[in-house]
């Protein structure tokens, strides 16, 4: 490979993830694109990844991080807290764990809006079909509206 055609590989890498040059999300043929996790083939899609492994990673902090912490420091973690009475490990996984996943969803669906926003993309038009596409999608098993 030359020197050249990389060159021209990373300038076009590089405006293709500027977001003030991001294409409209009308002009990106998604259904062509290859979904791979480990390496999105597009920005919309790089974005999108970082968001959800981001909320991943934490969703594995807030949910295993209690037991862990209670396994390697039990005599910390089975300390009654002062205000409540209760173990702390108790208190974590009753109170942490359903909070926490309520926070990340609703900090995803921000995040996703966002980003919707930013890439232009549209639901509204999505729901509105057609005509046709409303009875092929009855033919197909879906249900009339």
């Amino acid at each position: 490979m030359s020197r050249e055609s990389t060159e021209s590989e990373i300038d076009s890498h590089t405006t293709s993830t500027d977001r003030s040059t991001a294409p409209e999300h009308d002009e990106v043929d998604y259904l062509s694109r290859e979904v791979n996790l480990l390496k999105p083939s597009t920005p919309f899609m790089r974005d999108h990844l970082k968001i959800i492994w981001a909320g991943f990673i934490a969703w594995a902090l807030l949910t295993f991080g209690p037991p862990v912490l209670t396994y390697f420091a039990p005599a910390t973690m089975t300390a009654e807290l002062p205000v409540i009475g209760f173990p702390a490990h108790y208190f974590l996984v009753a109170v942490l764990s359903p909070t926490s996943s309520l926070v990340l969803a609703f900090v995803y669906s921000r995040k996703r809006d966002q980003l919707d926003r930013r890439y232009g993309i549209d639901h509204a038009a999505s729901k509105s079909r057609s005509k046709s596409e409303s009875e092929a999608a009855v033919t197909d098993g879906g249900s009339v509206e």
